[in-house]
């Protein structure tokens, strides 16, 4: 499943430079997640890197983006070739 970020969020920045994917980008008032780009680190990291750097931990599963640890493997590799 891919990550979101909530409204708690206060525009630091600290997550932008730790995603792998390159899947985190400022948006108009707080970071966004590409969730057509976010493999939750799988396949980098045992954890989200965004999610432990982030200070106000508003970065949260994204439920309209289920996938398995499978599927986000594929993506990491179809980003992987890119």
């Amino acid at each position: 499943m891919a990550l979101k970020i909530t409204e708690e969020c206060v525009n630091c920045g600290v997550c932008e430079p730790e995603c792998p994917n390159g899947s985190i980008s400022e948006g108009s008032d707080i970071y966004v997640i590409d969730p057509n780009k976010c493999t939750e680190c799988v396949g980098f990291f045992d954890e989200p890197q965004c999610v432990e750097v982030c200070p106000v931990d508003c970065i949260i599963p994204d439920p309209d983006h289920k996938e398995t640890r499978e599927q986000l493997l594929a993506k990491k590799e179809k980003h992987a070739g890119k």
